[in-house]
């Protein structure tokens, strides 16, 4: 599926490998802005809509396997033989994903405040309800999606990330598709152990990659270092923007 994306040259001479950066579920590219636009100091950057989301096409296929695809069709347009892959949430799963599908084509892998396990917990049921509800509504306007929201999900910052996909046409992403996938999107099935420099980020306040999974990710990404944002929750590139770009740029400075 041919991807859409925004694509960033270094603003240095001296430029490093390229960076791809993969937003999470109910996103779009504009979500990892705050982390593309330092590392577009040194390195080539792209920011991707994964399918059924932003202005990527919709498909009724919404797994990692398919998403993956995805984005080698597009480095392989791109011709990046070599890159770093930078993947939140969802696109931290998809980025794992390509540790598999293509492992020397990774120089660095950085996972932002997700984890490779398949998580029992159902996290977006509600989130899910609302959204449906806005579509039902018919609403045009952001305003009425929000006061719709508002009844059903108690946390702003989230309605307001979700606002960013809205239309007057309806969801920018595949509503649907997403919730008939849902069950695979929470899921993971093990990647071959890859020996690549990994690091993982966590907000020190979200559920989604404790100390737990500590197992799963050594036995997958036996050089993986973990760094913790305290006081931040699932979205810490937002909350704490600086606190994860340093943590980055020191990862890859290290590499």
């Amino acid at each position: 599926m041919k991807l859409h994306f925004r694509l960033q040259p270094a603003r240095q001479p001296d430029e490093g490998l390229p960076v791809v950066l993969l937003h999470g579920l109910f996103g779009s590219l504009d979500n990892l802005g705050v982390l593309a636009r330092p590392l577009a100091q040194r390195h080539q950057t792209v920011q991707i809509d994964l399918r059924n989301h932003g202005l990527s096409p919709h498909s009724a296929e919404t797994g990692y396997n398919a998403m993956a695809g995805d984005v080698m069709a597009l480095l392989d347009e791109l011709s990046w033989h070599e890159c770093i892959i930078v993947g939140h949430s969802m696109g931290g799963k998809v980025a794992m994903t390509l540790t598999e599908k293509m492992p020397d084509r990774i120089a660095a892998l950085v996972v932002i405040d997700i984890a490779p396990v398949a998580y029992a917990t159902r996290h977006h049921d509600q989130v899910f309800q609302a959204l449906e509800r806005v579509t039902a509504a018919g609403v045009t306007q952001r305003s009425e999606a929000a006061q719709i929201m508002r009844g059903m999900i108690d946390s702003e910052p989230t309605i307001q990330f979700l606002l960013k996909s809205f239309s007057p046409n309806g969801w920018r992403f595949n509503l649907d598709a997403l919730h008939e996938s849902y069950p695979a999107l929470i899921g993971w099935r093990e990647v071959p152990p890859w020996n690549g420099p990994a690091l993982f980020i966590r907000g020190g306040l979200s559920p989604y990659l404790d100390e737990s999974y500590g197992e799963a990710i050594r036995r997958q990404f036996p050089r993986a270092r973990a760094h913790v944002v305290a006081g931040a929750g699932h979205w810490v590139h937002a909350e704490k923007p600086d606190a994860v770009n340093r943590a980055i740029d020191r990862f890859l400075t290290d590499i």
